[in-house]
């Protein structure tokens, strides 16, 4: 922990982790003394899995000449500071260094702020820089913790920082690597719209910029088509509005257009919004406030009915039961 009771937060600035000298940081305005290639992601968000990124991995672990430190991948749950594990909590509060997108660190606790010896935080779309800065500063001997909301084995990095690992020459075993569960975005967003998920459901991220949309498409066609219910990550974004509209034409192919549809938007944040709706609606909210990156869809399947302004997804006790 930080010896002055000060933290030092890094945003696109050098940092004090020590690489040894064959691991040089190639871009100046976001550069590492980690190693990490923290080049400017902007031109990536957006991209499709076809096109090129400036992110690139440049340091091995043979650069690096301190005994490795640990690395831990935190979930935060839905945002809000009492919706964060006891588990994460602790984790965070023992660690020295946090990385993360800076939405999330600046979702952090004033707790978990205040013990870290360095925050580390870029913005949107720096996903292998950070992940990157992460590894880095753990095999130069810290003690890191890679954030990110929800869970991390739900459309995040806990993966990434494994391939990143095993690029470098490193092992998940050097590390003392960790996975700290978070709640996920879909569970928060169903909690608060009642019991839509209690069967069979498919997660589908809309907005990622790692797949292409014809690969979308198909997954929605089938999830849609199977009946499962439908939880809709990342439904709206500024340079992926189509998406959206073709996910709900997709929709209204397979689902009845008075199917419930759930909204929520902010999760545990202060702008949270839940609305329950039914799918022949869905469209015309695109061009709201209500629908962007923070909102989780929870489309019913053919049973989901709304009792009580909550959404009911039967579970099938009812064919087995008297009651």
């Amino acid at each position: 922990m930080s010896t002055d009771d000060t933290t030092e937060r890094s945003t696109e600035t050098e940092t004090s982790c020590t690489a040894s000298e064959t691991a040089d940081a190639t871009d100046a305005e976001t550069s590492s003394a980690c190693g990490a290639s923290s080049s400017s992601s902007e031109s990536s968000c957006g991209s499709s899995t076809g096109s090129t990124t400036d992110e690139t991995v440049e340091s091995t672990v043979d650069d690096f000449e301190a005994d490795p430190g640990r690395l831990t991948a935190v979930g935060l749950g839905p945002g809000q500071p009492e919706g964060m594990t006891a588990r994460a909590r602790e984790a965070l509060l023992s660690t020295d260094h946090i990385v993360g997108y800076t939405t999330y660190v600046d979702l952090l606790p004033d707790e978990v702020t205040e013990s870290a010896e360095e925050l580390y935080d870029t913005p949107m779309c720096g996903e292998v820089s950070r992940t990157e800065e992460a590894i880095d500063r753990a095999l130069a001997g810290n003690d890191v913790a890679i954030i990110g909301s929800g869970d991390p084995n739900v459309y995040a990095l806990a993966g990434l920082a494994l391939e990143i690992l095993e690029s470098k020459g490193a092992t998940a075993s050097m590390v003392d690597f960790e996975v700290v569960p978070g709640v996920p975005a879909a569970q928060s967003c169903g909690a608060r719209l009642g019991a839509p998920l209690v069967n069979d459901t498919v997660s589908i991220s809309l907005s990622d910029h790692l797949t292409d949309m014809p690969e979308i498409e198909s997954r929605l066609h089938a999830a849609a088509g199977e009946g499962f219910t439908i939880a809709i990550y990342n439904p709206w974004s500024r340079k992926r509005r189509e998406n959206f509209q073709t996910c709900c034409e997709i929709l209204l192919e397979h689902r009845a257009p008075d199917t419930p549809v759930g909204i929520v938007h902010g999760a545990g944040r202060e702008d949270e919004r839940v609305e329950i709706i039914e799918l022949g609606e869905l469209a015309e909210l695109g061009e709201t406030e209500l629908i962007d990156m923070t909102t989780t869809i929870l489309v019913g399947n053919e049973e989901t009915y709304v009792w009580d302004d909550r959404m009911v997804t039967p579970r099938g006790y009812e064919s087995k039961y008297d009651y």
